[in-house]
This record gives C-alpha cells, sequence and structure tokens, in this order.
C-alpha cells in the first residue's frame, strides 16, 4: 500500500483539499483511491473589531501556510520524501460574508464575515425585491447595506468575492467561484449555472441613480461548476502556499466551493431527492430539491450543489448544547458518587435510555435555546425543561425529549419542505456528534422527517476532504460522468453504512411532540422577556 502511495506522491497524483472553517483551517492531501494520506491543520479564531467579525489578511495567509506545511511534513515523516507536485488542489470556506478590493487589488475595508448580523435593512428590501429569500450572511446583502449606509468604499470597488474566492484569486490570478459557493453570494440561474441575470437586472436599475462606475456583472467573479477547470497555480501561488518553495507551480485547481457544498460531498448527498443533516452546535438540514419552491419562505435558504442543482437548507442556531450540559451534569453526578465513568459511556448509556422511552417523551418538553433562534423568531434564547404535574417524568422520557428538541427548530423548517411543499426524499444522511452513538440519534430525527436516515463510516472527514474529492472529480471525471456517479462509483462503493427506517410509532410521538413545541413557545418567549 505504501508504494503505491509514494509512487502517487513522486508521480503528482495526490489532490489536496483545503477547508477554513469557522475555527479551524484544514488541509487533506487523498490518494488515487480517494482515501485521506496526509492532513495538517491550524485553529484560528475570529476577531470583533469595530462591531465587525472578522479574520486579518496576515491570519488568512498564515493559517492556510501553516496548515499546508503540517500536512506537507506528514508526507515527509510518513513516506520520506518531499511534495513537489499535486495533481489537483481546491479551496473551499465558510460561505457568504463581504471582501470587496479597488483596482490595485487592494481590500477596502477588513473582510466582514456571515458571522456579522448587520444587513438587515439590505436583506429585507432585496427579499422583496427579487422575490427570494436573500438571508442577512448573503454578499449581495452586505453590498447593498454598505451602499445603503452611504459607506465610501463603495464607489472604488473592481472585484468583489468570498474567503474561499479570494484565496484561489491569490493563487491562480483567476476570479471565479464554484456555483455552490457562488448561491450564496447572490441567487443562481439554475438552467445557467450562472448569476441570475434577471435579478442583477433589477439590482443595477435598483442603485443606478449612485452613479457608480461599475455594473453588478463588473465586480462579482465568474461562475463555474464541479469539473470544471478554473486555473493553475502560478509560480507566485506555489510560494505563496508552500513558504519552503518545494511545491512546483502548473497544478490545475477546480472552483473554490463553499461549506456547505464540501459538506454534501463528503457525505455523497448531491443528488435529487438526498439530503443531510449535520447536528452539532447547530443543526442544519440540506436537501436536493427537484423543483424548484412554490414560494418564499424567510425560514429555508436556497442554496445549489457544486453542480449547480437546487438546495434548500433548514437552519437552527441550536441543536445540541443544551443536551450537552445535562449530560455533564450527570457526569458530576457519578463523580460524587465516586464512580468512574467515562464520557463515551455516559453518553452511550443516557443516549440509549431514549430507546425505552414514550414515543412523544412522555409530556415533557424542553428548549435548548442557548442563543437566539431564527427559525422560531427569537432574538435571545433561555435553555429550558417544563413539565406537567402528571407527566411520565423519568430518565427515559427526560432523554427522548432533550433529543427530540435538539431536532425541534429544524424539523419545523424541514415540515415546510415535506408537508407544505410536498418535497420527496429517498433518505438522508446524518454527520455529528449526535449520530456517534450508534442507531440512537438516527431513530429519533428519521421519526422527525419520516425519512430513513443513514450513518457513514467516514462521515468525520469533513468538509477538507469532501473539498480533495471535488478536485479529484475535476481531474478523473470521464466525459459525461457526473459528480453523483463519481462518488457512488469510485468513492462511496464499498462504504459502510448504517440505515434506520422511521418506525411509525417515533413519527406519530414526534408529530405530538412538535405540537407541545410549538403551544409552549410562548413560555419561552416569557423566559426570554423575564429572565434577564
Amino acid at each position: 500500500m505504501s508504494m503505491d502511495v509514494k509512487k502517487a506522491i513522486q508521480n503528482g497524483k495526490t489532490v489536496l483539499g483545503i477547508e477554513l472553517g469557522s475555527t479551524r483551517i484544514k488541509a487533506v492531501l487523498i490518494g488515487e483511491d480517494n482515501a485521506p494520506i496526509a492532513s495538517g491543520s491550524h485553529d484560528w479564531e475570529n476577531s470583533y473589531v469595530n462591531n465587525i467579525w472578522t479574520y486579518s489578511i496576515e491570519e488568512i495567509w498564515k493559517g492556510i501556510q501553516d496548515s499546508y506545511q503540517k500536512m506537507a511534513s506528514h508526507v515527509k515523516q510518513q513516506y520520506g520524501i518531499s511534495l513537489k507536485q499535486i495533481g489537483a488542489i481546491g479551496f473551499s470556506a465558510m460561505m457568504h460574508g463581504y471582501m470587496a478590493f479597488d483596482k490595485n487589488n487592494e481590500l477596502l475595508v477588513p473582510f466582514r464575515t456571515w458571522r456579522n448580523n448587520i444587513t438587515e435593512q439590505a436583506a429585507t428590501e432585496l427579499t422583496k425585491l427579487f422575490n427570494y429569500n436573500i438571508p442577512q450572511r448573503w454578499s449581495i446583502a452586505h453590498l447593498y447595506q454598505a451602499i445603503l449606509n452611504q459607506e465610501d468604499h463603495v464607489g472604488d470597488i473592481a472585484f468583489q468575492t468570498t474567503l474561499a474566492g479570494y484565496v484561489h484569486w491569490k493563487l491562480t490570478g483567476q476570479k471565479v467561484l464554484g456555483v455552490g459557493e457562488a448561491s450564496g453570494v447572490f441567487p443562481i440561474d439554475v438552467k445557467t449555472k450562472k448569476f441570475n441575470q434577471k435579478m442583477m437586472d433589477q439590482f443595477n436599475e435598483l442603485v443606478s441613480s449612485r452613479n457608480y462606475s461599475w455594473k453588478l456583472e463588473d465586480i462579482l467573479p465568474e461562475v463555474f461548476v464541479a469539473g470544471d477547470n478554473a486555473g493553475t497555480l502560478t509560480e507566485e501561488g506555489a510560494k505563496l502556499l508552500d513558504i519552503t518553495g518545494e511545491l512546483e507551480a502548473g497544478t490545475p485547481l477546480c472552483p473554490p466551493e463553499g461549506d456547505a457544498g464540501t459538506g454534501m460531498v463528503a457525505t455523497n448527498s448531491v443528488a435529487k431527492r438526498t439530503g443531510n443533516v449535520s447536528a452539532g452546535t447547530s443543526a442544519f438540514a440540506m436537501v436536493v430539491l427537484e423543483k424548484d419552491l412554490s414560494k418564499v419562505y424567510p425560514e429555508i435558504d436556497l442554496v445549489t450543489t457544486p453542480t449547480g442543482n437546487l438546495v434548500a437548507m433548514a437552519h437552527s442556531n441550536n441543536c445540541t448544547s443544551d443536551l450537552n450540559a445535562w449530560i455533564g451534569l450527570f457526569g458530576e453526578f457519578t463523580k460524587a458518587i465516586g464512580m468512574d465513568v467515562d464520557m463515551d459511556q455516559l453518553y452511550g448509556t443516557l443516549f440509549n435510555q431514549a430507546l425505552q422511552a414514550d414515543p412523544d417523551g412522555g409530556g415533557l418538553l424542553s428548549y435548548g435555546y442557548l442563543s437566539g433562534e431564527h427559525m422560531t423568531h427569537f432574538e435571545e434564547g433561555r435553555p429550558l425543561f417544563v413539565r406537567n404535574s402528571d407527566s411520565n417524568f423519568n430518565l427515559a422520557n427526560f432523554m427522548r425529549t432533550h433529543l427530540m428538541t435538539a431536532f425541534g427548530a429544524m424539523k419545523i423548517g424541514m415540515d415546510i419542505l415535506i408537508k407544505e411543499e410536498g418535497v420527496q426524499l429517498d433518505e438522508i444522511l446524518g454527520h455529528g456528534g449526535v449520530f456517534k452513538t450508534e442507531g440512537v440519534g438516527q431513530s429519533v430525527l428519521a421519526g422527525a422527517l419520516n425519512v430513513p436516515v443513514t450513518v457513514m463510516e467516514t462521515a468525520g472527514e469533513g468538509g477538507a476532504w469532501g473539498m480533495a474529492l471535488l478536485g479529484s472529480f475535476m481531474l478523473n471525471k470521464k466525459d459525461e460522468e457526473t459528480l453523483d456517479d463519481y462518488l457512488n462509483e469510485k468513492v462511496f462503493a464499498g462504504q459502510a453504512v448504517n440505515t434506520v427506517s422511521p418506525n411509525p410509532r417515533d413519527v406519530e410521538g414526534f408529530e405530538q411532540f412538535i405540537e407541545r413545541y410549538k403551544k409552549g413557545l410562548d413560555i419561552e418567549r416569557a423566559a426570554v422577556e423575564n429572565l434577564k
């Protein structure tokens, strides 16, 4: 095995994916079988400067160079050779946000990340204008808000892009975005796989009285789809990526993508009628649609797969934080009575209790709103547990209620898609910590959505691996081969998967729970208002 890998490294048959997440930058190098052979990561944190969440240009490059260096050292230690040639490279990053440059390629204002909730007026006006949901974090909302605020820099914009688009541009000289990433900048026309021209015209008309020297199409990047060649690593780019100077120029780069797209690839959920749910601190479901939605829903964001198919996203700010806090409390109790139980065993034991519970959680109710929850229109949250005097209060029901409520806000968004829009789903791929205890989080989610839920062995590999797979697809695809086929046949064919189908009792129980959840939102509202 290692001889083959060594040969692949020497002959430049590897692919590198780098993803800039909100707390970690990760580089993953894969071999010809698409399995990871080396990785490196760099931890970073955003800064809050002048009321803006940002990362500096210096931090961006320091982080990329450090994660690349660690990955390259890993190759050297493991295989005794230097990494000089790479078959393909791809970059992804957290989506949206705002990076605007002048004609001298200078950044006009510090990078505004997706975390900034400073574009409410712009997002509301554009949603109305386009009749298309424009969330606050989208790049076009940031641009229009800067216009509404009459910021001086707007007239000087020559190029506007995202974090992934910026890194790609500096390494190749090409101003491009993958369509999935682009779909969080400005709405995509799924027929042309480009920015929606009609909406661009509407935007240009909207701001025409301000007499800027640019039109929107002049300043936005070009949109590419998965499999396209999006430029090559320049001499300058190679030195920027590998400060030791060992990496040679000339490597093709695939279109830069967003973290939503790489998550779909890493969970093999880019085909129509599939979706994936990522459940951790927050929960979001992404569903690949067969047709447009009938109307605009503020609870549902629309983005695309890396191939340009429409994806509906139901995102909730809160998922497992409150559940984890309760398990921490049980952990303190076991220590207090002199028992030494490791956290994995504690989670496994408590999660499995939920399988013995009443299907609706025995009349108990909780909200894990550690922060505000936009899905149910809360600016702030208060974690809350409440019951009737005649509820069936036992450990099993307590655990099941906390697992159900972790998916509660997200289910409200998913119900819009499944019940109101009639979206058909063959399966959902689950990934994230809540699925670690086999079968439990899965069966609760299958009951919530009434859809089979599958968990894969590699679900932990994450977005950097998903990005490397997009590079591999560009490099190795046959003429008419689609990304869905490539993933099914060349990447996930031998994967061990575990699928849980919805149990009708669980489905009915979750429906009873969600009715209680909706009625109880007034209690949560009172807690927010009165517990200051």
